[in-house]
C-alpha cells in the first residue's frame, strides 16, 4: 500500500494534499490526530480542519501514542485510508511530557515500522523545520534537530514523499513519480 509523507513549511498546504490524496480512496477514511486543545487559537484551528472534511471521515485523538493508536485502528477496521497530523505536534507533545530525545527517536522508528506494514494508503503530514533560522534556544535548537531526524526515518519508511510549496505538491520520492 503506498505511504506518502507531505512535508513542508508552515500553511505550505501539506495537509490539504495530504486530505485531497485520502479522499481520492473509498471511505470510510480514518483522520489520526495529534493535535491537543491548549488554548483558543488551537481550537479554532482544530474545528477549522474538522470542518474541511465531510462525514466520511472518522477521526482519532493520539497525542503520544502514535504508533500504538495507528496500529491499532488498521486491525481490521477496513478504513479506505489513513490520514496522520501532524508527525511535528506529537514530537513537541513528547517533548512536552518529558520524553527524552531517544525514548521519541525509538516511537518514531516504531511508527516508521508500522507505516512500512500498513494495510491501507495512509498519508502523514509533517513540517519541514530545517530550512529555517537556527533557533536562539537550545530547546528549540533540540527540537529542530529531532524534527529532521525523525522526518529522515519516516521518509525512508514511506513509498512517496511530497514537499508541498505555496499549496502544490513536489515529489521528491519516488524523483519525479506520480502520486499513487
Amino acid at each position: 500500500m503506498p505511504t506518502v509523507l507531505f512535508t513542508g513549511g508552515t500553511r505550505s498546504g501539506k495537509s490539504a494534499l495530504a486530505q485531497s490524496f485520502a479522499e481520492r480512496h473509498a471511505p470510510p477514511l480514518l483522520f489520526i490526530a495529534t493535535a491537543q486543545v491548549l488554548d483558543e487559537e488551537m481550537s479554532a484551528r482544530i474545528a477549522r480542519h474538522q470542518a474541511d472534511r465531510g462525514p466520511a471521515w472518522k477521526s482519532l485523538e493520539s497525542p503520544l501514542d502514535l504508533p500504538v493508536v495507528f496500529e491499532s485502528a488498521l486491525a481490521g477496521a477496513g478504513y479506505g485510508a489513513v490520514l496522520i497530523d501532524c508527525v511535528t505536534l506529537w514530537l513537541s507533545n513528547l517533548m512536552g511530557a518529558g520524553h527524552g530525545v531517544a525514548a521519541i527517536l525509538e516511537e518514531v522508528h516504531r511508527l516508521a515500522g508500522v507505516l512500512g506494514s500498513a494495510s491501507v494508503p495512509t498519508a502523514v503530514v509533517t513540517n519541514e523545520v530545517g530550512s529555517g533560522i537556527v533557533p536562539a534556544y537550545v530547546s528549540g535548537r533540540e527540537f529542530r534537530d529531532l524534527a529532521g531526524e525523525a522526518n529522515q526515518v519516516l521518509a525512508r519508511a514511506c513509498s512517496h514523499v511530497v514537499l508541498a510549496v505555496c499549496g502544490l505538491p513536489l515529489p521528491v520520492k519516488p524523483l519525479g513519480g506520480p502520486l499513487p
